[in-house]
């Protein structure tokens, strides 16, 4: 079920360098899953479209929902400048979340794919291995991680925490093994962990990160290729917002 609603800031804070994170008090809390997205539309009136903001934490009971972004644009610049009692409008839960598979998982974020992450881990009922990848030593949401995670591995494209490389790298430096991986981040960084996942006879679910326009499936702007046809557009496409973004890394094109 989603909402579009009026949604008030109960909290906003600048995490690290352009990487800055929302409180909302929204119904959609209460119809949101981990790996799902809201809508966050500017009070900018010439600016039609809205922003996708992937869900970083949900909390039922106090009616809120967390997201954490990288300003990029200006959309994300102007909610960047939100305060406490703000109002912004929303629409969401959108698109469809991450399953709760039993047995041990590794979750898997790359720069501000480790948002999503987050609830993830916390939902997750068996033994949780989070890999975090950063370029830099300017981390964030890492004590978040510390908390809700069994188990947390760092990695840096330039070393100055954990291991010198990709998640992938981290992965193998620490042998890493799961019966399930969930990941999120760049096309070439799920493309290296779905592998990583089939070398080690895991369940692989990824996160796709695409531009989007409408966020309901309406306009195709988000299609990702898929490995069968799609019933909606009878070809090799998936949406990525109606579709996805989550999949079965076996479903898509990496």
């Amino acid at each position: 079920m989603k909402v579009k609603e009026t949604a008030k800031i109960v909290s906003a804070a600048n995490l690290a360098e352009g990487i800055y994170s929302l409180v909302l008090k929204t119904a959609a809390s209460q119809y949101s899953i981990p790996g799902q997205f809201i809508n966050i539309f500017s009070n900018d009136g010439s600016k039609l479209l809205p922003r996708p903001i992937s869900i970083c934490e949900i909390d039922k009971a106090q009616g809120t929902l967390r997201v954490v972004y990288r300003v990029v644009g200006k959309g994300t610049e102007e909610f960047s400048k939100l305060q406490a009692g703000d109002t912004v409008e929303v629409l969401g839960p959108l698109g469809n979340g991450f399953p709760l598979e039993e047995g041990k998982a590794i979750v898997v974020g790359g720069g501000i794919g480790v948002p999503p992450m987050l609830e993830l881990a916390k939902q997750l009922s068996g033994h949780v291995t989070a890999v975090l990848g950063y370029r830099t030593d300017d981390l964030f949401l890492e004590d978040n991680f510390i908390d809700a995670a069994d188990e947390v591995v760092f990695a840096t494209d330039d070393g100055t925490v954990g291991v010198h490389g990709t998640v992938v790298d981290a992965m193998k430096e620490n042998d890493l093994k799961a019966d399930v991986i969930y990941a999120c981040g760049p096309k070439p960084m799920l493309r290296g962990v779905a592998e990583y996942a089939d070398s080690i006879g895991a369940k692989c679910y990824v996160s796709m990160e695409e531009r989007m326009a409408c966020g309901v499936g309406a306009c195709l702007g988000c299609v990702c290729q898929s490995k069968d046809v799609d019933d909606h557009s009878h070809v090799k496409n998936k949406r990525v917002c109606k579709d996805g973004p989550v999949f079965l890394s076996t479903e898509v094109v990496l």
